[in-house]
């Protein structure tokens, strides 16, 4: 049981840890909805948030990270019993880290193209720093942490959810939380189409919604190790 109760808590500490830098990027840096202004005005609030701003987005890349062990933990777990969960663990790991990676261009890359388009005394500095955020933009956010990085952990919620499912180990309304939250999460990547084809049709709620329904499964599933014998 204590090892268990271990891979609870690290799920629950990587689910709840994430709440806090995104909240604190929401009030200082009304993130995610800045991500939708022209690029001018998001280097220009980046820069003016300092480094109260860059610390919230290393936190933010960072304190998932209990997230890893509790996914490989239950891999080594359950792999024996379900042919799935190997594959899964594989998945859901590369997934958390590629997100990370993504996530950490705004600690080391955002800072120095915010700093070169607000000093800048001429326009094609400007146009330079513009067109360089929009090029790691769309290859460390879109890429990596949106596309590939949120793919591979709706597929491992999947294959979990399948694996759970077939060892009984949970409520029936637990595994069906986990197909629904990686479901709506899923519609989120319309979003990323958008960004190359306009006019692709979008949900814009679908993100918040699959994330956040994504993560109180994750605690619930946390809660689940700490109090059942696997």
């Amino acid at each position: 049981m204590k090892k268990e109760k271990t891979t609870g808590w690290l799920l629950i500490a990587g689910a709840v840890g994430v709440l806090i830098p995104y909240t604190i990027l929401t009030i200082i840096f009304q993130y995610p909805d800045i991500l939708r202004e022209d690029t001018a005005i998001i280097l220009t609030k980046f820069h003016q948030g300092g480094n109260q701003l860059i610390w919230a987005w290393f936190a933010f890349a960072l304190i998932g990270l209990p997230l890893i062990p509790a996914y490989i933990r239950i891999g080594q777990k359950l792999e024996n019993r379900s042919p799935l969960v190997r594959t899964a663990t594989t998945i859901g790991v590369i997934g958390l880290i590629v997100q990370m990676v993504g996530l950490l261009r705004w600690t080391f890359v955002v800072p120095v193209l915010a700093n070169s388009f607000v000093t800048a005394t001429d326009e094609a500095t400007k146009a330079a720093a513009i067109m360089s955020f929009k090029t790691i933009h769309q290859f460390g956010g879109v890429i990596l942490g949106e596309h590939i990085g949120q793919l591979f952990t709706i597929i491992w919620t999947v294959l979990m959810s399948l694996s759970f499912t077939r060892l009984k180990l949970f409520p029936k309304w637990v595994n069906l939380l986990g197909f629904i939250s990686a479901f709506i999460y899923l519609l989120a990547q319309a979003e990323l189409f958008a960004t190359v084809m306009p006019g692709f049709p979008v949900w814009d709620m679908a993100g918040f919604i699959g994330s956040t329904l994504w993560l109180v499964w994750l605690v619930i599933v946390g809660i689940k190790f700490i109090k059942t014998k696997i």
